[in-house]
């Protein structure tokens, strides 16, 4: 009942909000004769701040349309390259009519970002994407909201998640990739190419793992914690949700979108608060600029997807509870994960100093377990002052994170030999 209470709230509010904005709008109006009442400037900021709280929050889109590829302004089309009923593969195809232009992006690797599934939807990556166009021809995971997935298509486990990503890799050709896998899908990442290389399949050029649980039990944190001190059956009595008739998705079990960012907002509230207290002075100043900003990174945190409550709790018991990874037990399909049989990928692991969900040591890891690989084709790097998101997005993740990928990924790629 809790995700059919939610949808009532939901609709109780969305007039409310919708009445909030009109209000907002028809008091800023210069136009308007209410816009000169006295006090009226108070009035429009609280609308606007009623507004933003009680609207819904939509999957953002990409929005790349162009990019700078080397010195240039390249034209960038988002396509579909492989639509499976849990993920879409996108590809960012560039486009330019400068031909020196045109001959260097045809020499540049191929870049499988894999995106998290774990709330937020892949947009969350959007500037890691935009920074990896200058060089790199770019692929990424565009993980579907559950809800909007018919009960029909099945249940989606980690093993699903694991297939998903051979298939991918498959589908782009092993020979020429580099993967680079962001928080949570380290996990099955490593899974995939560990199998794909125990039956003699091609393995991507490169792997570079940044900020993952590989092994949560080095410097583990308050959402480790959280996952060890209850037991899984917590977790499937009180997160696990039925999707409500009114979606597509109806009679599927998920963890509702909503719970989770009641968790991310739970986990800092004073932080919130202070910035929605933020954004009504400013409106209250006229400082378009930073409410700006502040719509812009609400339209993105406030957007949440379900995640199946197959995959999910399948991750909470193999990754967070049995840690199967790290202790070599971790059977997929049937089969064993053994990282040690990855012998010629590369591998890059990346952590930021100040991480908060994914503590010092956990990406590290993957060296341990990926014995297979010379030492003279690892590296890893600790980013100085770098939380969770500093290492992929924002500035340290352009100024700092990205050159050594970048490096990383130029050394061993075969069209640069």
């Amino acid at each position: 009942m809790l995700y059919q209470i939610h949808e009532w709230q939901r609709s109780f509010l969305g007039p409310l909000s919708y009445f909030a904005q009109a209000n907002a709008r028809m008091l800023n109006d210069h136009a308007s004769p209410l816009s000169q009442w006295p006090g009226v400037q108070r009035m429009a900021a609280g609308f606007e701040l009623i507004h933003r709280l009680g609207k819904d929050y939509e999957k953002p889109e990409f929005g790349i349309h162009s990019a700078l590829a080397h010195e240039h302004e390249i034209a960038v089309i988002e396509r579909v390259a492989l639509d499976k009923p849990f993920c879409q593969l996108k590809r960012f195809k560039r486009f330019s009519d400068d031909p020196a232009t045109i001959e260097k992006m045809k020499a540049d690797p191929v870049v499988l970002v894999v995106a998290p599934l774990s709330g937020h939807h892949a947009t969350l990556l959007r500037d890691t994407v935009r920074t990896l166009l200058r060089e790199h021809k770019v692929y990424i995971t565009d993980w579907v909201d559950a809800r909007m997935v018919p009960a029909e298509a099945g249940t989606f486990g980690l093993d699903d998640y694991v297939a998903y990503i051979e298939e991918f890799i498959r589908h782009i050709g092993a020979r020429e990739l580099h993967v680079i896998s962001v928080c949570q899908p380290t996990v099955p990442v490593l899974a995939a190419v560990s199998l794909m290389a125990a039956r003699g399949e091609d393995t991507p050029l490169s792997l570079t793992m940044m900020g993952g649980p590989i092994d949560p039990r080095r410097s583990p944190t308050g959402v480790n914690n959280l996952a060890t001190t209850q037991p899984l059956s917590w977790f499937k009595n009180n997160v696990v949700q039925t999707v409500p008739p009114n979606y597509p998705g109806h009679g599927r079990e998920v963890y509702p979108g909503f719970l989770q960012h009641a968790g991310f907002i739970a986990m800092n509230p004073s932080r919130h608060l202070s910035s929605h207290w933020d954004y009504y002075q400013n409106l209250l100043r006229g400082d378009q600029e930073d409410a700006a900003s502040h719509r812009k990174f609400y339209d993105e945190y406030n957007a949440v997807l379900d995640m199946p409550a197959a995959f999910y709790l399948d991750t909470i018991a193999t990754v967070f509870q049995q840690f199967l990874l790290p202790r070599g037990l971790w059977d997929v399909a049937g089969e064993r994960v053994n990282p040690a049989a990855i012998t010629k990928s590369a591998l890059l692991t990346v952590e930021g100093e100040l991480d908060d969900i994914s503590g010092l040591g956990q990406t590290q890891a993957a060296h341990d377990l990926c014995s297979g690989i010379p030492a003279k084709r690892r590296a890893h790097k600790v980013i100085e002052g770098a939380g969770h998101y500093g290492i992929f997005s924002g500035r340290r993740w352009r100024e700092k994170v990205y050159p050594q990928v970048r490096d990383f990924i130029r050394k061993f790629d075969r069209a640069m030999k």
